[in-house]
């Protein structure tokens, strides 16, 4: 366990059952099956001890493979870092600059998240990650991008392989009309394989190069998106945060500037924000270094904003009209319904007749709120929101402003 820990700092052993997850389970399966794949390919059918060119290649394969894992376990197991439970500003003045969290019954520090997949604020939270079963924020963000750099750099070698391999072990058995291709064969006629290459052999290698071009497009542009946030010091929520008070500027016409306030003007420094040679991000998770024309508290009264404005603009009181199991993909509510639900791992929630829900937001056929809860519930910090289908739902025909105080209680 001291070896492990060296390698992999594991906060408590209890983190080893992130792994029992379908992300890490896929994501785990596609490593193991892309690197086996590759290194079996270079051993059985090209074996690499002829030539320098052939052992720097393999070993290139292997040190791919464990700089992928190595960073994909320290995002999984490190963590992003969580605010501690019952945190407050050391200046209770500053509390009115907060959001409160009912769940951790403490302040949300600046660029802090409520995850309700992890159930804690989150240090600087950018997105819950299913592929590694954690969030992504202050302490693994920067390996969490290193593995989206790594794992396309990994799997375009293996695919190179795995085309190779191919080509080379069918070169002089099916005549592929290639008449003006020109490749240097003798390298690979002087070695005889360990094992015929085979009808399985073959397949094998063509799913595992699917499997590698595939992951080197989806991961690739998750990287170029990473590293875009990343050189201006935001995260994938504060982009977003930033587009809405853009949008509730010129809504309501304020004449105000909003001036990002975690942009240090320098892509340079931003970039040293997350990465440092030590592996471990500059700050404590808790106060940022800020723009000249802003304080610790600008963002989040920006949100705080929003908040209110949310509640005037977008929430709208819908009454069900049907009972809905909880179901995420129900067979009783249509084929749309059906083949058309969030593709998130966000909750659903049960409904029965004559509740009363605040919509948010919604697509066609489905829509996300709040379910109204009693006042016994919402003393007791009680929440219940998420997605449910739209045809389940009609909305309220009377002033949804003379219910605006229960909204307002709502639970942030």
């Amino acid at each position: 366990m001291n070896f492990l820990s060296a390698f992999v700092r594991f906060e408590n052993l209890h983190e080893v059952r992130r792994l029992c997850h379908w992300g890490p389970i896929i994501a785990l399966s596609v490593i193991a099956m892309c690197s086996t794949m590759a290194i079996l390919d270079s051993i059985i059918w090209y074996w690499p001890l002829d030539t320098t060119a052939g052992s720097i290649n393999f070993l290139m394969l292997v040190n791919w493979t464990v700089l992928i894992l190595y960073n994909y376990f320290n995002a999984m197991f490190v963590g992003p870092g969580y605010i501690p439970l019952g945190w407050k500003p050391k200046n209770p003045k500053d509390t009115q600059f907060l959001q409160y969290c009912r769940v951790c019954q403490g302040y949300k520090a600046p660029r802090s998240h409520h995850c309700r997949k992890c159930n804690r604020c989150v240090m600087k939270m950018d997105h819950h990650c299913p592929w590694i079963n954690n969030c992504c924020g202050h302490s693994n963000h920067a390996y969490f991008t290193s593995f989206l750099l790594l794992a396309p750099l990994g799997c375009s070698h293996a695919a190179i392989i795995f085309v190779m391999t191919m080509y080379t072990q069918l070169y002089e058995r099916i005549s592929f009309g290639w008449s003006t291709v020109k490749i240097d064969m003798s390298a690979v006629r002087q070695f005889q394989p360990l094992m015929p290459f085979s009808v399985p052999a073959f397949a094998a290698t063509l799913f595992a190069l699917g499997l590698a071009l595939g992951t080197t497009i989806a991961v690739g542009m998750l990287f170029f998106i990473q590293m875009k946030v990343i050189l201006r010091n935001k995260t994938s929520i504060e982009s977003w945060i930033e587009e809405k008070a853009k949008d509730r500027i010129q809504h309501y016409q304020t004449g105000e500037e909003f001036v990002f306030p975690y942009d240090l003007g320098s892509r340079w420094l931003n970039f040293k924000q997350v990465f440092t040679w030590s592996g471990t991000p500059r700050g404590g998770g808790i106060e940022w270094p800020v723009h000249s024309k802003c304080h610790q508290y600008t963002l989040t009264i920006e949100q705080l904003k929003q908040k209110a404005d949310k509640r005037v603009r977008s929430q709208v009181q819908y009454q069900a009209v049907e009972d809905y199991n909880g179901a995420c993909c129900p067979l009783n509510k249509g084929f749309q319904t059906f083949f058309r639900t969030p593709c998130t791992e966000e909750p659903r929630i049960p409904l029965r007749k004559g509740e009363t829900i605040l919509a948010t937001r919604g697509t066609k056929w489905w829509m996300y709120g709040d379910k109204i809860v009693s006042e016994e519930e919402m003393r007791a910090g009680v929440r219940v929101r998420g997605w449910f289908p739209r045809r389940c739902v009609e909305k309220c025909h009377y002033d949804t402003a003379a219910n605006e105080s229960t909204s307002d209680k709502k639970v942030n």
